[in-house]
């Protein structure tokens, strides 16, 4: 058996748009009567309620021809429990005390054969009375004969019915069941006109979050060809552009055209690529449309439907109508209504002509009676019935009963209302019924509450049921049930991070390739429409989702590169340790004595220094090391080459001195030498200071070598102080080249100022080619190439001027001797 279940309560505050639309029922067989159009079940009363109902419908339309007898109606045995249920509800509020007390309330009910000229008929008896016809010449009677209307059950009918009602004097309130048309909303061209069942608006909103909600951005879309259909379709297309969804197809059909027609609309849907199919379709039209459909081969469809169909019994001999989701009315439980529907006798079912038909189709000789009429299980549209005619009471009551004495309930039977005064108390009704509420907007709208329905086999596997889920949210967070599998239907899948949309030419939005982001750009989310640039001391992961910092580069004492030159500046500053030491020990010597002693040792402290402070070169940059390195290198190579320089002229002098009447070397002694070295140290001194004081180097982090890592480097701060000390020391060195070179044909045992001459050109050498190797070297490689060039800069002087002296004093202590220092004079004077 069929049951319908919650899925998840939608309560919806929206404003209305303007549908039109029209409702099917589904059908149980019956013969048509012959009495359509009047008065069909009646009950006599102080106040009488009308009500309209298509209790006789057809479920395929065709048209007329004079080669076929048209089918005839068939009795809908839905409608006809919402033409009893309007029996029952008033029998009920007959058999109050507190509703209406002494009053009894009575009905007139029609039958609009889901025609609209019928209903529009109806309506004139209604309110003139018996009458089903009317003359232009004649007024209209001043006074209606019915209070309210209940009706219709389409939307069609209703505002056919509307400019009926209004028109007349005075109007008729009119309170419909199931029409769902947002256009009715307006009070201007409906100004009479309220109602039970949420607007199609609503429906159409939750519609398309419901589809959000699941995922579902790539769909198809089939409407009715009608009021109904057109309408609600593009309430929900404009629905659907808000939530990003794209609508592969929207076909529109009804069940009377043309077979081709429809069967095209099926392979539409055949050939699509779209898995979830939207249908605001009536029942009828869905009907057709599915047979035609269980002749195609089919890939598997999620179809998602509005209320008109999706709640349907009628709807389950299709198995393609499995795993179907939508919007349904809210159900509800009408205590006693069941028992009243089966509490019809013979007798009570000959009274009345449409009773006897259902009576005589129903049976057929059956002792249990399971069809449309007694099925209560899901009262959705009965319940709205219901609520439209306590609404119609409730206002009655607000109207003609008051209190008398403080505490006695009075109700004037006597009273002719005035319409209008009805529909202004209908209006302003507030009241609980069954645990819902009952109130109208300005509108004549209610609070738009919705069931979303999920239909599953039952769990023997065989009998389809509504899956019931006890999971609530609000519209925009609709739960899933877990078990529940649910289809995938997009154009494109989605991007994943690292990677951004590009929509595709000529093609929906949700149509879209995924690119890569920029080597610099990251995305963090799933179907991201732009990349984000990285930080500039970031840099994307290989997936490209996130940035992570970029690795931080610098010669360090730990890597490779860093012990070697390390290694080598402590091996060479030891070097000029032994050197000092070794001329120390043998400081009496005429080889440490000719070469000028104070100088020497001065020299060799230069260059200990001078290996030494390239180890400020390694590590990592801070304010200070970038201050010291350069200072220190400048000041040290300074002094070191202040010495060679002494040294140098020291030797010109003492041969210059051996000339007759030559004085040359009272001149520059000893004090004279020292100030020389202080002298031109001091110079550098003052060169670094300024540079410090003006635009001191500091740690920069340099990122235009690599994309992905960062420099960590030493700037100079001001280019100028720092080629300054550079060319300070060029200028120095270069001097001490040009004056040993002068002295190259010295005596060969006195070989001072030739070892200097090789030395001074090692030391220019090193250091001209490393000017561009410094400019083009990258990151932490030019710190490497500075390194390198103060190391092999030192090692030259160390080599050429000590180690050969060193040799004689070691190994051929023999040469270390005055007469063999003085064994030889030069050839000729310079």
């Amino acid at each position: 058996m069929w049951t319908v279940a919650i899925v998840a309560l939608l309560v919806v505050t929206l404003p209305s748009i303007n549908v039109v639309t029209i409702q099917d029922s589904s059908q149980v067989g019956c013969r048509l009567l012959e009495s359509s159009g009047t008065v069909i079940l009646t009950q006599p009363g102080d106040f009488i309620i009308g009500g309209v109902f298509s209790i006789h419908t057809s479920l395929k339309t065709t048209e007329l021809s004079f080669t076929h007898i048209p089918e005839s109606l068939q009795c809908s045995g839905r409608e006809l429990r919402f033409a009893r249920a309007m029996m029952f509800t008033i029998e009920e509020i007959n058999n109050s005390t507190e509703l209406l007390p002494g009053i009894k309330l009575g009905y007139q009910i029609y039958d609009s054969c889901s025609s609209v000229s019928v209903a529009t008929r109806v309506t004139f008896q209604l309110i003139n009375g018996l009458e089903s016809t009317f003359s232009l010449s004649a007024p209209c009677s001043n006074s209606a004969t019915v209070s309210a209307i209940v009706a219709e059950s389409g939307s069609t009918p209703s505002i056919a019915m509307v400019p009926t009602v209004s028109p007349s004097f005075p109007p008729v309130p009119q309170v419909s069941h199931f029409a769902t048309c947002a256009c009715l909303s307006n009070k201007q061209q409906y100004p009479t006109f309220s109602r039970t069942v949420p607007s199609d608006h609503f429906q159409a909103t939750a519609l398309a979050q419901l589809v959000k909600r699941f995922g579902w951005t790539w769909i198809g879309a089939v409407h009715s060809d009608s009021d109904y259909g057109n309408s609600g379709m593009a309430a929900f297309l404009a629905a659907a552009k808000t939530e990003g969804i794209c609508i592969e197809y929207s076909e529109a059909f009804y069940r009377t055209n043309p077979l081709s027609r429809i069967q095209r609309v099926a392979e539409v849907i055949q050939r699509s690529t779209a898995r979830v199919v939207v249908a605001f379709v009536s029942t009828g039209d869905m009907i057709v449309l599915l047979e035609d459909l269980l002749e195609l081969s089919l890939p598997p469809l999620q179809w998602v439907g509005s209320e008109s169909w999706v709640t349907d019994p009628a709807m389950t001999q299709f198995h393609m109508f499995l795993g179907a989701v939508g919007i349904g009315i809210r159900r509800a439980v009408i205590p006693g209504l069941r028992t009243f529907l089966l509490d019809l006798s013979p007798a009570q079912a000959s009274a009345s002509p449409i009773l006897r038909e259902f009576w005589e189709s129903a049976f057929r000789c059956r002792l249990q009676l399971q069809n449309a009429y007694t099925d209560t299980s899901q009262l959705r549209i009965t319940n709205m019935v219901y609520k439209a005619v306590y609404a119609v009471a409730h206002g009655l009551h607000s109207l003609v009963c008051a209190e008398q004495n403080g505490s006695t309930l009075h109700c004037d039977r006597g009273m002719k209302p005035n319409p209008l005064q009805v529909l202004e108390h209908i209006r302003k009704v507030n009241f609980t019924l069954n645990g819902n509420r009952v109130s109208f907007d300005a509108n004549g709208d209610p609070v738009a509450t919705y069931e979303l329905v999920n239909w599953q086999l039952s769990e023997n596997g065989k009998t389809r049921k509504a899956l019931s889920l006890d999971e609530y949210a609000d519209m925009l967070h609709v739960c899933v049930y877990k078990s529940l599998q649910v289809p995938k239907s997009v154009c494109s899948e989605s991007c994943p991070p690292g990677t951004r949309k590009a929509v595709q030419r000529g093609k929906p939005v949700c149509c879209y390739d995924c690119v890569p982001c920029a080597e610099d750009e990251i995305s963090n989310k799933t179907d991201s429409l732009d990349c984000v640039r990285c930080p500039s001391d970031a840099w994307p992961n290989p997936q490209g989702d996130a940035c992570i910092p970029k690795p931080i580069e610098f010669l360090s004492f730990s890597e490779y590169l860093g012990i070697i030159l390390a290694a080598s500046s402590v091996v060479g500053a030891c070097l000029a340790i032994a050197i000092a030491a070794v001329f120390y020990l043998h400081k009496d010597t005429p080889i440490v004595r000719a070469n000028n002693s104070e100088l020497s040792f001065l020299l060799l402290f230069s260059l200990t220094l001078c290996f030494l402070c390239s180890l400020t070169f390694i590590g990592r940059p801070s304010q200070w090391s970038c201050m010291l390195r350069h200072t220190v290198f400048g000041v040290t190579f300074v002094l070191c080459i202040s010495c060679v320089l002494g040294k140098t002229i020291v030797v010109l002098m003492a041969f210059r001195a051996t000339l007759p009447g030559s004085n040359v070397m009272k001149w520059f002694g000893p004090p004279q030498q020292r100030l020389s070295v202080l002298a031109f140290t001091f110079v550098q001194v003052l060169i670094c200071v300024l540079w410090l004081t003006l635009s001191p180097p500091f740690p920069n982090k340099n990122m235009k070598y690599y994309k992905d890592k960062i420099i960590l480097e030493c700037d100079v701060g001001s280019a100028v102080g720092f080629w300054a000390v550079l060319g300070y020391i060029g200028l120095l060195s270069l001097m001490c080249f040009v004056l040993a070179f002068l002295a190259r044909k010295l005596p060969d045992n006195f070989n001072e100022a030739k070892f200097i001459t090789f030395s001074m050109l090692i030391f220019c050498a090193v250091w001209i080619t490393f000017i561009p190797a410094y400019v083009s070297s990258p990151g932490k490689f030019t710190v490497a190439v500075e390194i390198f060039a103060i190391i092999s800069s030192s090692c030259g002087l160390v080599m050429c001027i000590f180690v050969p002296k060193c040799f004689i004093i070691l190994f051929k202590p023999e040469k270390n001797t005055k007469k063999h220092m003085m064994g030889k004079v030069p050839s000729k004077a310079l």
